[in-house]
């Protein structure tokens, strides 16, 4: 096999995907102990070797060209893949290491992942963990997210979906509003009561209320003088403080049900459920950090 890289190519790789991860020749400087003018001129040999550029410069930023980030992805990748070998070489292979990065949804975050994350780092401390709390879609590829935890999977055969749990659904309220208001005993009830709804703001469609009577699904939109969107958190909010009806995941509000604080009602027109999944990038190396939040995730909610 003829060599393609020699040891001045190799570190030219490292520095620029060092300067690609931190935005910034003089971080990427710091970082592997070098001067800036170094990422530069390994940044520069590489430019040359292949004809593109790999950057767009500016006096004080810069940023990955489309072709960079391309490239910049595949090279991680390969620089994960060959510190993995050496440690399997060495055996190390069963400690992870390095930043994890992991896109959750609100809900999902504060009631189920951040909960659980000081037990992770307490069994993998060498794993840095870079969350992101957010109800946006991430892009993988250009912003460089190892996971992320979603009930909708989108439409992308470069990801893999792993299901996580089926979440259940429930109506809650406070009994002060129930006993002002009336206690809904069927789903034509809704419509005389103050329905907290949501909206999606990726498409700003109604979220409909899902139920189950005599074994066929139903949907359900309701109306009301509460309309939330971004953050459906503040429906829970609402109804904790007597705002009226809403459907949320029992997991969200367990201890309010426990205290109660809230209740459920529509007990009879229960069952149904949203599933959380996990997607990350199908890729032929899973770094050991990934699988092992992955399983740390499954059996978590086993």
């Amino acid at each position: 096999m003829r060599r393609q890289f020699d040891d001045v190519l190799l570190g030219s790789i490292e520095l620029f995907c060092l300067a690609g991860e931190l935005g910034s020749f003089t971080a990427a400087a710091a970082a592997a102990g070098v001067t800036p003018a170094a990422v530069s001129r390994s940044v520069a040999r590489l430019e040359e070797r292949m004809g593109v550029r790999l950057f767009v410069r500016t006096t004080r930023h810069i940023r990955l060209t489309d072709v960079g980030r391309a490239y910049f992805e595949e090279c991680r990748q390969a620089l994960s893949q060959l510190i993995d070998a050496e440690r399997m070489a060495t055996g190390q292979q069963l400690r992870p290491v390095g930043t994890l990065r992991v896109s959750v949804p609100t809900t999902y975050a504060h009631y189920r992942l951040l909960p659980w994350l000081p037990e992770f780092r307490a069994r993998h401390p060498e794993v840095r963990l870079d969350i992101h709390v957010s109800n946006r879609n991430v892009d993988f590829s250009d912003e460089g997210y190892d996971l992320a935890i979603r009930v909708r999977a989108p439409a992308d055969s470069g990801l893999i979906v792993r299901h996580l749990e089926d979440a259940e659904l429930v109506v809650v309220a406070t009994p002060a509003y129930l006993a002002r208001r009336g206690t809904p005993m069927t789903l034509a009830d809704l419509g005389q009561h103050e329905c907290i709804q949501f909206d999606l703001p990726s498409s700003g469609r109604r979220i409909p209320w899902l139920f189950r009577d005599q074994g066929k699904e139903i949907e359900v939109t309701g109306d009301g003088g509460y309309v939330l969107s971004e953050d459906v958190l503040g429906g829970v909010t609402l109804a904790r403080h007597g705002a009226g009806l809403f459907q949320t995941y029992r997991f969200i509000v367990e201890e309010d049900l426990r205290e109660g604080r809230l209740v459920t009602v529509l007990q009879a027109f229960g069952g149904r459920s949203r599933p959380y999944n996990l997607l990350y990038p199908h890729n032929r190396h899973v770094p050991l950090r990934v699988r092992s939040f992955i399983d740390f995730l499954v059996q978590k909610v086993a």
